[in-house]
């Protein structure tokens, strides 16, 4: 016969206390009880120092153009990303991401604006730089803002040319670090272009130019907005799904982001953010690398418009969308949200 269960007698004052005929021994919402034991448990923060905020430069001076599809973001000339650029060195952001809206009458097939030494975005990056040293810098590596196609690469007979892009963007990035870039992230979504470009960098003088890969780029719906404001909306002929990933597969997420690493990325990015919280945590998961993630233009449009109806509670749904990407596992996160999160975290200390 089995041996009966001994009961143990609790000490006086210390039995469970039945609440609803529940027997309580475990409480979480101790840790919830008030705003210092909330913050004293919390497991995930968010910093200024996790901003990165994209800009859009375009020519002229002293000039501001409003984006309607990206309700309060708006293209600079190159004084204006200047004083934006200070603004965010105040505000104490790490970096900003450059993405040129090129004079259409500068683009081409072969997107050979891209090589200019003297283009919008290497006249930015020689601006910012003479004004506002300590930022950081980041610049795309992609052709779509050149093309009179709209195509991150060369386009022939309906189909996209890899090696003979790669060739273009190893230029592309060279030219972009000799005008300051201090991080080349390439977003075209070539096979083998990492390793070509570390290459190309390193035989140009620039080793300690870093490489933000963005390795799991999908072919979303969730770019509208972007597109506009670099103006190639109207002029992509056709569509990026032969190069950019299918939104379906998660696993190849990690085969091109082993590439990546293996060809000499520093960081490692995921386009679009909250659709794609999952690749974050994967690829961060596998391979540990700096990780970042994109809250790209359509996810931006969304929330600032419900904002902007008075859906939701601006001040609490913005960080909390950020968060999410921290607790995915990203070291970083690339928002037009930016400045007015790291106000936000201002006015918090």
């Amino acid at each position: 016969m089995p041996l009966p269960t001994p009961r143990i007698r609790p000490v006086p004052g210390t039995e469970p206390v039945e609440t609803a005929g529940l027997g309580l021994v475990h409480r979480p919402r101790r840790n919830r009880k008030s705003d210092w034991a909330r913050r004293l448990v919390r497991e995930t923060t968010l910093s200024v120092d996790d901003l990165i905020w994209p800009i859009f430069v375009m020519n002229g001076t002293a000039t501001r153009a409003p984006i309607p599809s990206m309700p309060g973001v708006e293209r600079l000339t190159v004084d204006e990303a200047v004083r934006a650029a200070e603004m965010a060195a105040g505000l104490k952001i790490p970096a900003l991401a450059l993405f040129p809206y090129v004079d259409p009458a500068l683009r081409d097939p072969l997107g050979s604006e891209a090589l200019n030494e003297n283009n919008l975005v290497c006249r930015a990056l020689r601006a910012i730089k003479a004004e506002v040293p300590n930022i950081g810098l980041i610049t795309d590596v992609a052709l779509d803002p050149f093309t009179s196609h709209g195509h991150d690469g060369l386009l022939e007979d309906g189909r996209i040319l890899n090696d003979e892009t790669v060739d273009i963007l190893v230029r592309q990035a060279v030219v972009q670090a000799q005008a300051g870039a201090d991080v080349i992230a390439p977003s075209d979504m070539m096979d083998g272009r990492i390793g070509a470009i570390r290459a190309g960098l390193d035989a140009a003088g620039f080793q300690d130019v870093q490489i933000m890969s963005y390795a799991a780029k999908y072919a979303s719906a969730f770019y509208g907005p972007f597109r506009d404001a670099i103006g190639t909306a109207k002029t992509l002929s056709g569509d990026k799904r032969t190069y950019q990933m299918d939104p379906g597969n998660g696993a190849e997420a990690i085969r091109e982001a082993a590439l990546d690493v293996e060809e000499g990325a520093d960081m490692l990015m995921v386009k679009p953010g909250l659709p794609y919280l999952d690749i974050v945590w994967r690829l961060k998961e596998a391979f540990g690398l700096p990780t970042f993630a994109y809250q790209v233009s359509g996810e931006y449009a969304m929330i600032e418009g419900a904002i902007r109806n008075g859906w939701v509670d601006g001040e609490r749904i913005v960080p909390e969308s950020l968060l999410a990407f921290k607790r995915a596992g990203a070291d970083g996160i690339l928002t037009y949200f930016a400045p007015r999160v790291a106000r936000a975290l201002a006015e918090q200390a």
